[in-house]
C-alpha cells in the first residue's frame, strides 16, 4: 500500500466538491498501479451517496441557514455530515477486485491502529459500520469501474454532533430497523474513548498519527508517496466543471411524483418515486436509496415504466431486470410488495 498526497501547493484541500471527486480520477484517470490510500477532511457539508434524494435526507433550510454545502459522492450509501472534525478515507485499487465489497478487510487496518490509540473497543459491525458499543463512528461504501475500485468511509473524531442531528433527516424506518430513535443517538466521536495524548490533537495532527500506525512507520517521509502534481490538478479541475459543480449534479431534480414507497431492508434502504397512468401503468419512477451497487439502477426503473401496478406484473418486470447485478440481494417479490403500499408522495 502506497499514500496519495492530496495536498495543493503544499496546503490541504477542505473543499468537499473538490475532494469528493478525487476518487474519480485516481481510478478512471491516474489510475497508479496496486493499492493507494487518500486521506483529507472537509469544510463543513453534507454527502450524499449517488442515488439518494437530497429533499427527504437533509434538511435543506437549515444547510442553507448554516452555510453547509451539499456535495453528491460518485459511489452508494447514506447521507453524512462532515465538519473540521472528520477524516475521510479511501483505498484506490486498480486492477484488482479481489477484496470489492469486503468492507472488513478495509475496516480492520483502521480498528487495529485505533486500537493501538486507546480505542479498544471499536470493531466492525453490520454491512458497512465501524461502532463502539451501539453507536456509530464511520460508514463505509465503494464503487467500481471494471476491475478498480474505491472503498473507503468517514472517521468522526470530534464531529460537532449537533449540527449533524439537525440537517440530516433519515427516514424513521431506517432508524427504526438499527434501533434507534435520532442521528444523534446512533453516532458517536472516538476521540472520548483514545488516550489522552491523542485527546488533545487537532484533525491534521491525529490524521498524521493515524497514518503512521496504518502504515507502520516512525514518520511521514517513510511512506511510499504519489504526490498530485500541477497535471492532475489541472484535470481535476477540468472536471469539475459543469458536473460535479453543479447543482443539477449535487442536488438532483427532485422530480415530485405521485408516490412515494420506503423501506429499509439488509440491502440498505429502497425508495420508489413514482406516478401512474388511468389505467394503473407506472408512467414515470425514480430509485432512491443508500444501496451499493455496481449495476445500474436505470435498468430497473425502465423495466417498470408501463407496468401494470398488480404484483404478478411487477415481479414479472423485476425479474428481467437482473436485481442481483444491478440492485442487491433482493427478491422481486419483495420490491414489488412495497410498490404496492402505495402512499402519497412525500418529496414535493
Amino acid at each position: 500500500m502506497f499514500f496519495i498526497d492530496t495536498s495543493r501547493n503544499g496546503k490541504p484541500v477542505y473543499d468537499p466538491i473538490v475532494n469528493q471527486s478525487l476518487d474519480n480520477y485516481l481510478v478512471n484517470d491516474l489510475r497508479l498501479p496496486g493499492h493507494g490510500l487518500i486521506m483529507y477532511v472537509n469544510q463543513p457539508a453534507v454527502i450524499i451517496g449517488v442515488n439518494q434524494n437530497a429533499y427527504a435526507e437533509v434538511n435543506m433550510p437549515y444547510l442553507k441557514q448554516k452555510g453547509i454545502k451539499l456535495v453528491r459522492r460518485t459511489s452508494g450509501g447514506g447521507a453524512v455530515y462532515h465538519d473540521y472534525g472528520n477524516i475521510i478515507f479511501e483505498n484506490i485499487v486498480i486492477d484488482d477486485d479481489a477484496h470489492f465489497g469486503d468492507f472488513k478487510y478495509f475496516a480492520q487496518p483502521i480498528i487495529a491502529a485505533l486500537h493501538d490509540m486507546g480505542a479498544v473497543d471499536a470493531q466492525m459491525r453490520g454491512r458497512n459500520d465501524m461502532v463502539i458499543g451501539n453507536s456509530k463512528f464511520s460508514g463505509m461504501t465503494m464503487f467500481k469501474v471494471g476491475q478498480s475500485y474505491a472503498a473507503g468511509g468517514t472517521l468522526m473524531f470530534d464531529l460537532d454532533m449537533d449540527v449533524a442531528s439537525k440537517v440530516l433527516t433519515p427516514e424513521a424506518d431506517k432508524l427504526a430497523s438499527k434501533g434507534v430513535k435520532s442521528v444523534h443517538s446512533r453516532v458517536t466521536n472516538v476521540k472520548p474513548y483514545l488516550d489522552v495524548q491523542y485527546q488533545q490533537m487537532d484533525i491534521e495532527a491525529f490524521k498524521r498519527a493515524l497514518l503512521l500506525r496504518l502504515f507502520k512507520v516512525d514518520a511521514l517521509d517513510q511512506i511510499k508517496t504519489y504526490h498530485l502534481n500541477d497535471h492532475d490538478w489541472s484535470v481535476i479541475d477540468d472536471r469539475l466543471k459543469g458536473k460535479y459543480d453543479t447543482d443539477e449534479w449535487n442536488y438532483g431534480q427532485n422530480p415530485g411524483f405521485d408516490y412515494y414507497v420506503s423501506k429499509h431492508y439488509d440491502i440498505g434502504t429502497v425508495s420508489f418515486n413514482y406516478s401512474l397512468s388511468a389505467d394503473q401503468r407506472i408512467s414515470d419512477i425514480k430509485i432512491y436509496g443508500d444501496f451499493i451497487t455496481g449495476g445500474d439502477i436505470g435498468v430497473i426503473e425502465q423495466a417498470l415504466r408501463g407496468t401494470q401496478l398488480t404484483r404478478e406484473a411487477l415481479v414479472k418486470a423485476l425479474d428481467l431486470a437482473d436485481l442481483t447485478a444491478n440492485l442487491g440481494a433482493i427478491t422481486p417479490e419483495t420490491l414489488a410488495d412495497l410498490l404496492l403500499e402505495k402512499t402519497p408522495t412525500r418529496t414535493n
